[in-house]
C-alpha cells in the first residue's frame, strides 16, 4: 500500500466506542498524560536498574561476560513470542488495569531473583511484563492525544525513557557499588541484627519499592473509552490477523519507512548499550559502576534530542530526518577510538542527541501510520514485535562475536558502520519511490 491510504476520521475505526477522553488540537495535553508518563518512568526506571543488578549477580557467580546480553536477550524474546496475543489483549480491557497487572508479574520476577531463581528465567518473566505493558502504554498515549501534537507526545515519552535508562543505569551502578553493599550489610545489622543472603539482596529490595511506586501511579490514569472489534479470540486466529497485520504496515510506504528506521535504532542501541559497559571497562579501565554512569551520557543525549524533534520536526517532515541515521553510524564507529573519559563523555552525548532526533519523529510517523492502517494496540504490537526481533537478532550477534574473542574496538566500528550502510539503503529506497510516485502526482 502506499502512504496516501485514506486515514479514517475516527482513528480506531467504526467499531470503537466513542472515547469518553476528547483532547483539543491545542493547549495542555490531555488529563492523566502526565500521570501516564510517570508511570511508566517509574517502571522503566527500576527496569534499568535491574538489568545492571542482573550484570552484577552474574559477575558475582563467575559467569562468563557473553552471558550479560542474554539478560536482555530473554527479556526481549518475550516481545517477540507474545507480539500477535498482547495487542488485542491491550484493546479488549483498559490500558491502565493492564499496566498494573504487568507491573505485578515484574514484581514476581524480581522477587524470584532475591529467592535464587536462575537470572535467565526471572529476566524472560521481566520481559512478559514489559511485552503487555509496552503497547498499553503507547496504545493509551495514542488514544489520548490527537495526531498533530503526537510528534510532541513522542517526545515526552522517549525523553521519559531515556530519563529513566539514564537514572536507572545510574541508581542500579550505585546500588552495586561496593559502599553501598557494605552500607546495607552495616545497617541490615544494626537495625535488626539480620544479614542479607547475598550482597546484593537490598539492592533488589530497594526496586521492588520502585516497581510499587509505578504499580500506585497507574491508579487514577483515564480510560480512553476506545474499544475494538475482534479482542480475545481464538489465538491461531489472533495470529493469522497478525501476520496480516505485520504485512500491511511494511507495504504502507511511510509506515513501513518508520518502521525500518525504528527497528533498525533499537536494535543498534541494545547493542550499544553493552558495548558502551564494555568499552568502558576494557578500554577506559572504568569499574562496572563507573562505566553505567559513563553510559548514561548517551542517554543524556537522546533527552535533548529527543527535545528538539518534539519542538521543531512535525508529523509530515519525519520521513526527512533519514540522513541523520548517517550521521548517527559515523559517530558510533569514531567513538571506539576515543581513549580518555573527557573525550568519550562529549561523543556519546552527541551519539545520544542525534538518536534521539532520529526516532521520536519516525516513532511519531510509525504510531499514526499503525493507528490509521489498524488500532493504536496492534499496531504497538507489531512495532513491538519488529523492533524486538531486530534486538534479538543483534544481541545474538554481539554476543556470539564476544563468544568468538572479537575485541570491543573492531566490533563498535562493524556496528557503526552497518548501521550508516542501512540507513543509506533507505534513503536510496525513500528517493527511487519518490521518483517514481513523481510522474503520477504531476
Amino acid at each position: 500500500m502506499s502512504a496516501d491510504v485514506p486515514e479514517p476520521p475516527l482513528a480506531c475505526g467504526a467499531s470503537c466506542k466513542a472515547a469518553r477522553v476528547t483532547p483539543t488540537a491545542d493547549g495542555p495535553m490531555p488529563r492523566g498524560f502526565h500521570q501516564l508518563i510517570a508511570a511508566q518512568f517509574c517502571a522503566a526506571l527500576a527496569d534499568n536498574a535491574l538489568l545492571i543488578v542482573g550484570i552484577a549477580l552474574l559477575q558475582a557467580q563467575g559467569q562468563p561476560g557473553w552471558l550479560a546480553p542474554m539478560l536482555k536477550f530473554c527479556a526481549t524474546l518475550s516481545y517477540v513470542v507474545l507480539a500477535p496475543f498482547v495487542g488485542p489483549l491491550a484493546d479488549a480491557v483498559p490500558k491502565a488495569r493492564l499496566m498494573a497487572w504487568m507491573n505485578v508479574l515484574k514484581l514476581l520476577a524480581l522477587l524470584g531473583l532475591m529467592a535464587g531463581v536462575p537470572a535467565l528465567a526471572c529476566f524472560a518473566l521481566l520481559g512478559c511484563g514489559a511485552a503487555a505493558y509496552a503497547p498499553a502504554k503507547y496504545g493509551l498515549a495514542t488514544e489520548l492525544v490527537p495526531a498533530r501534537r503526537l510528534v510532541l507526545a513522542n517526545a515526552w515519552i522517549e525523553v521519559s525513557v531515556v530519563c529513566a535508562v539514564l537514572l536507572g543505569t545510574v541508581l542500579g551502578g550505585l546500588l552495586v557499588s561496593q559502599t553501598a553493599q557494605d552500607l546495607a550489610a552495616l545497617g541490615l545489622a544494626r537495625a535488626v541484627g539480620w544479614t542479607a543472603p547475598h550482597p546484593l539482596w537490598p539492592a533488589m529490595a530497594a526496586l521492588l519499592a520502585v516497581y510499587g511506586a509505578a504499580s500506585l501511579l497507574n491508579v487514577g490514569l483515564p480510560d480512553s473509552g476506545a474499544r475494538y472489534a475482534g479482542a480475545g479470540r481464538h489465538p491461531a486466529l489472533l495470529l493469522r490477523q497478525f501476520i496480516k497485520a505485520n504485512r500491511l504496515l511494511w507495504q504502507d510506504r511511510r509506515g513501513g519507512l518508520s518502521l525500518a528506521v525504528t527497528t533498525l535504532f533499537w536494535g543498534v542501541g541494545a547493542c550499544l548499550q553493552f558495548a558502551v559497559l564494555r568499552w568502558a571497562i576494557d578500554v577506559l579501565g572504568l569499574s562496572l559502576s563507573q562505566a553505567a554512569s559513563l553510559q548514561a551520557a548517551v542517554a543524556l543525549g537522546v533527552v535533548a534530542g529527543a527535545g528538539t524533534a518534539g519542538r521543531c520536526v512535525t508529523l509530515a517532515q519525519a520521513h526527512h530526518m533519514l540522513p541523520v541515521g548517517l550521521v548517527l553510524g559515523l559517530s558510533i564507529s569514531t567513538a571506539a577510538f576515543l581513549g580518555s573519559r573527557s573525550a568519550a563523555l562529549p561523543m556519546l552525548v552527541l551519539i545520544g542527541a542525534i538518536g534521539g532526533l532520529l526516532v521520536v519523529p519516525m516513532n511519531a510517523l510509525l504510531q499514526h501510520r499503525g493507528q490509521m492502517l489498524l488500532t493504536a494496540g496492534r499496531s504497538i504490537a507489531v512495532q513491538n514485535f519488529n523492533e524486538n526481533f531486530s534486538i534479538l537478532v543483534m544481541l545474538a550477534t554481539y554476543a556470539g562475536l564476544l563468544w568468538l574473542g572479537v575485541a570491543i574496538v573492531p566490533l563498535m566500528v562493524l556496528l557503526g558502520l552497518a548501521t550508516a550502510t542501512l540507513v543509506a539503503l533507505l534513503i536510496g529506497r525513500e528517493r527511487g519511490l519518490t521518483r517514481r510516485d513523481a510522474p503520477a502526482q504531476a
